[in-house]
């Protein structure tokens, strides 16, 4: 029960409806015991009856009437208050489902681009989808069906002990041994459950991985492999949880067993004390049976509950692995910070912690207001890590970040962001409308704003082709539209928030040159009083930035304006004349 003490805050949060479903489930046992006990009296009365010791049978059928009227009413009390008691309990549970749901939800958001390396998607959606749905049923049913069964218990075994002390302690003799079976299976059961709950991740992640490369699968012909894989996946996660309900499947016949013991015991022990005298009433023997029988439910849930709630700590101890985890970039400033974009590089070197890749090696340089600056290099000699620092994606390992003069630690996270148009190498889109996939940069964009932004990334002719022009819904990550098209439409949610600083990582690879051109002259217009930094492998890119600085293994190979570095010997000038050339060509 360790790893659930975190949802303890939540019981703490909802402790008034909590309280109130306990009294209402006290409520409710207590009008279910009217009737057994009416049942007993009723067949006392028939008892005296028969043995002439009341020869009223007027008085017998008005007695028998009123015992139904009564079990009858109390029946549909104990219903009602059941349901209220449902109600309550059930719907706490689905509050904390919500609250621990958004918990997970807001951590994942808070974690480092470092955790999400580690880890895989589909791990990732079972914790906070499967793994949270087995800790509600902690909160719920299984908080439920425990206040129900120890309420029951208490209630039934105080008047059953006030009744007949002897026939109580052998009725709840089996008792127990039923709580040592349920210890001992309730332990197997928590280790089959976190393995089958790895197991459900391992399965997830293959499937979403599997649909998100769908287009590669088919491209290579692999799904008769994929497919293979995938069965094999799933028949040891079949196996696993195969090997779960075995185990559970214990649990209902060792419970009919035990209550079948206490009924034969009530039955023998309870005939006995009834022949030799040591009670005289034969209706406590038929109450004492529904007794028993009434427990049952309860006493059986014992075990449903136990493995409710072994699973349940597997599942938040999983949830805890990731709640536990501290982001790798936090907010030293609580006061909001305006940037104005002066960047500086100070002897900067960073090192990847994942790959022990040296991105950066003794890097420096500055770029103030209003200046763009261009960034060349081959793959891997870390230019997109320059914009990852700048971003604050990752924090600086050696030398010094400066923004507007201040160490960029020092700055607002939210303020710093805010302030930053990025578009990544990757154009991610998400699922919804082009217009809502622009408005990302700014939720409160009005349509002007949206067309304007489109046409100053020049993708506004291609998207009013489409039947639904901005209204167009795009596929997983925008499959909907080309490589350029995505490129254009990121660019375009990163301008639209008209940002201080504008990060644009090799973010027209895919368009044409004409087109690259256009977007580079709007760009340039709207970008007067902007810090813009682009990425490229184009000179055409770079060629009218105020500074171009040259990457190579993580250090600055060569730095100048355009017409200074096809003067000097060196890779700047390498590349476009090939470039040039093939031009021409």
């Amino acid at each position: 029960m360790k790893e659930l003490q975190h949802i303890n805050k939540y019981f703490a949060k909802y402790k008034g409806r909590l309280f109130l479903g306990l009294i209402i489930t006290i409520a409710a046992r207590i009008f279910a015991l009217y009737v057994p006990q009416f049942i007993g009296d009723s067949t006392h009365v028939i008892e005296q009856y028969i043995n002439d010791e009341i020869t009223d049978a007027s008085y017998v059928k008005s007695t028998l009437i009123d015992n139904i009227l009564i079990i009858l009413g109390a029946t549909l009390i104990s219903a009602f208050l059941t349901f209220l008691m449902r109600q309550t309990f059930i719907v706490v549970s689905r509050h904390i489902e919500f609250d621990l749901k958004n918990e997970v939800y807001r951590q994942y958001q808070a974690l480092s681009l470092n955790f999400y390396k580690k880890n895989r998607t589909g791990d990732l959606m079972n914790r906070i989808s499967d793994d949270v749905s087995k800790v509600r049923m902690y909160t719920g049913p299984a908080l439920m069906y425990s206040a129900t069964t120890i309420t029951l218990f208490v209630v039934v075994l105080a008047y059953m002990i006030s009744t007949a002390p002897m026939l109580t302690l052998y009725t709840v003799a089996p008792l127990p041994f039923l709580s040592f079976a349920i210890y001992k299976l309730s332990r197997e059961i928590n280790k089959k459950s976190t393995i089958v709950q790895q197991y459900l991740s391992k399965l997830n992640t293959y499937t979403q991985e599997s649909f998100s490369g769908i287009t590669v699968i088919k491209s290579y012909g692999l799904e008769q492999q994929i497919n293979k894989e995938f069965v094999e996946l799933s028949n040891m996660n079949k196996e696993k949880n195969i090997d779960l309900v075995k185990v559970q499947a214990f649990f209902f016949p060792l419970m009919v067993l035990l209550i079948g013991i206490s009924n034969i015991l009530v039955i023998y022990i309870g005939g006995k004390q009834v022949i030799s005298g040591e009670i005289d009433n034969f209706g406590i023997i038929v109450e004492f049976l529904l007794y028993v029988n009434m427990l049952t439910w309860p006493v059986a849930t014992v075990g449903w509950v136990a493995d409710m709630v072994q699973r349940a700590e597997a599942s938040q101890k999983r949830i805890n692995e990731f709640l536990s985890e501290k982001p790798e970039i936090n907010n030293h400033s609580d006061e909001e910070t305006e940037i104005n974009g002066d960047i500086e590089f100070k002897n900067i070197t960073f090192t990847y912690e994942d790959t022990g890749i040296t991105a950066l090696k003794n890097v420096s340089f500055n770029i103030h207001p209003g200046e763009t600056l261009a960034i060349i290099g081959k793959t891997g000699s870390g230019k997109s890590t320059i914009l990852e620092l700048i971003s604050r994606l990752y924090d600086v390992q050696n030398g010094e970040l400066l923004i507007d003069k201040k160490e960029i630690k020092q700055l607002h996270l939210s303020s710093l962001r805010k302030a930053i148009g990025y578009v990544p190498q990757d154009a991610f889109l998400f699922s919804d409308s082009i217009k809502n996939n622009i408005k990302f940069g700014k939720n409160d964009a009005s349509e002007e704003e949206v067309m304007t932004a489109a046409k100053n990334a020049a993708v506004h002719k291609n998207i009013t082709n489409f039947s639904k022009g901005y209204d167009t819904v795009l596929g997983e990550r925008g499959i909907t539209l080309s490589g350029g098209q995505k490129q254009r439409v990121s660019i375009a949610r990163a301008i639209i928030q008209d940002p201080k600083i504008l990060l644009f990582d090799d973010c027209l690879s895919a368009v044409d040159t004409e087109t690259e051109e256009e977007i580079l002259n709007n760009l340039h217009a709207i970008s007067s009083k902007k810090t813009t930094v682009i990425v490229s492998h184009r000179v055409s890119s770079a060629k009218n930035a105020d500074k171009i600085i040259v990457l190579e293994d993580g250090e600055i190979l060569q730095q100048g304006t355009h017409n200074q570095l096809i003067t000097k010997e060196g890779y700047y000038k390498e590349l476009y004349l090939k470039q040039l050339s093939e031009k021409e060509n």
